[in-house]
């Protein structure tokens, strides 16, 4: 390990309640212990993370956990020293004085803007390009996740398939299908709920709190659980990160939303339906039509359009019972491709692991 690289610092706004920072969070630890750096993850927002880390303490500016020191980000941060690889998290802007005390090293750190994750394929060729500062003698360089061998690839833990399978039960079309929903407030999860009413399948759904559950509750009234039909609709706790794996795990279907949750159900080897985060300009769609041509590559006719069919009215709220049943008829055969498709995944490198190659090739 070259110690020019020991030193990481990566800094997150929080934007969306869980994403950006499950993503930080799940990058700093791995980084820590995989790869033996010293990571000092800066959050603007540290009640966001408790929940994930449920021995964060919100009262304290400086704590270390899993061997991370999180740091809180203030608008006074005081910095004792720069890092030799600084991230700045989709997007958000470094502070002034760090970015000038970066500026005035002998040796500069290596700056990465980590991008969303997207399946578009323009990413391809937009991974790894370098942006000279315009007044500091600084380049920052774009890092792109993604689901090819020419992006940054997913975050993906060692050993992580091996847990997952001590915790996975058989396929099987006769069980009780448990589903997890977890989606944002504009999700179609009224219509949703009405098709698990007229379902002849029988079906416990978890719903955390948050959007999902003041959804439920907006079309249900009360605080529940609720029985409808052959459906129970079921309240569950929020559940740090590593328990809300071994829920994707366990259950049969997983809706998902954002970035962290989606990347997850598809290492669960389950079938997933993704909220993508809307955008005004219907960008989102994109994304997801491009996710999709990926995704179902190699899939047959029948089960594509199964899978299409749910992925579409999810995001647009339309034709959500047939759509639903659809899925559910052909859930096996979607599980099954899920599984090839994680296992193809893992043959590109890790999130982590591509950092640490990228940064040391550009020190």
């Amino acid at each position: 390990m070259a110690a020019m690289q020991l030193h990481w610092d990566i800094f997150c706004r929080v934007i969306d309640n869980f994403g950006d920072i499950g993503v930080c969070w799940r990058l700093a630890r791995q980084l820590v212990a995989e790869h033996g750096r010293e990571v000092r993850l800066w959050v603007d927002d540290l009640a966001s993370l408790q929940p994930l880390c449920p021995s964060v303490d919100v009262t304290k500016t400086v704590q270390s956990y899993q061997g991370v020191q999180i740091c809180c980000w203030g608008e006074n941060i005081v910095v004792d020293r720069w890092a030799d690889v600084v991230i700045e998290a989709f997007g958000c802007e470094l502070p002034a004085d760090y970015q000038a005390a970066m500026s005035q090293s002998s040796s500069k750190p290596c700056w990465i803007n980590l991008e969303y994750m997207t399946s578009e394929p323009w990413a391809d060729g937009c991974h790894g390009m370098a942006s000279p500062h315009p007044s500091l003698p600084l380049v920052k360089y774009f890092f792109f996740p993604g689901f090819s061998e020419k992006t940054g690839g997913l975050l993906r833990e060692n050993g992580l398939f091996a847990e997952r399978e001590r915790h996975i039960l058989p396929e099987s079309a006769d069980k009780l299908l448990e589903v997890c929903l977890f989606c944002y407030d504009t999700a179609p999860v009224g219509a949703l709920l009405d098709a698990f009413r007229d379902s002849p399948t029988h079906l416990v759904c978890h719903v955390p709190p948050g959007k999902p559950l003041a959804a439920v509750q907006a079309h249900l009234g009360g605080n529940g659980p609720w029985q409808l039909g052959n459906a129970l609709i079921q309240t569950i706790p929020f559940l740090p990160m590593d328990d809300f794996d071994r829920l994707l795990w366990r259950c049969d279907i997983n809706f998902v939303r954002g970035e962290d949750s989606f990347v997850r159900a598809q290492w669960a080897a389950k079938p997933f339906v993704w909220h993508v985060y809307p955008q005004d300009d219907g960008a989102h769609l994109a994304k997801l039509e491009a996710f999709l041509r990926r995704y179902s590559d190699g899939m047959d006719a029948t089960t594509e359009t199964a899978l299409r069919r749910m992925f579409v009215a999810w995001n647009l709220g339309r034709n959500i019972a047939s759509a639903w049943q659809g899925f559910v008829d052909d859930r096996l055969a979607i599980a099954r491709h899920n599984r090839q498709w994680a296992e193809r995944l893992a043959a590109n490198p890790d999130l982590a692991s591509a950092l640490v190659k990228f940064c040391a090739a550009n020190v």
